[in-house]
């Protein structure tokens, strides 16, 4: 679905020339909305689900859409879902994986972004001190 948006993107996008821009449309919201709506369609879908092979396509699927749209925290909680009903299924475990490293990657981000403002308050705080 998204492969087919960029095409699409791409031959409205060429009808423009160099920088102009597409004044009616942003391809990040649209694809936003339409990652948004599958979602809700799937959510939706979940319920009347019993079999548990289409259960589990469909708690993947969830997860996918989740992690793209950065949502790690709903994204893991569904994948470990998926992985109580099959512990082994490589792409669920890849998927989780790479959930995990985001949401460290995103840990350290943010101990650095905190550690850097709690440096800049103490220098200040011991300039401010200095001064005096």
């Amino acid at each position: 679905m998204e492969e087919m948006m960029n095409k699409f993107f791409e031959s409205v996008g060429s009808l423009f020339g160099g920088g102009d821009q597409i004044p009616w449309c942003d391809r990040d919201v649209i694809l936003g909305c339409e990652r948004e709506r599958g979602t809700a369609m799937l959510q939706a879908s979940l319920a009347n689900t019993n079999s548990p092979l289409h259960q589990r396509e469909k708690l993947y699927l969830l997860a996918v859409g989740y992690y793209r749209s950065s949502d790690y925290s709903n994204s893991r909680h569904l994948v470990e879902q998926c992985l109580e009903i099959a512990p082994d299924w490589r792409q669920a475990l890849a998927l989780k994986k790479t959930v995990e490293d985001q949401i460290a990657k995103d840990g350290f981000i943010g101990i650095g972004i905190t550690a850097s403002a709690v440096g800049l308050i103490a220098g200040g705080i011991v300039a401010a001190l200095v001064r005096r």
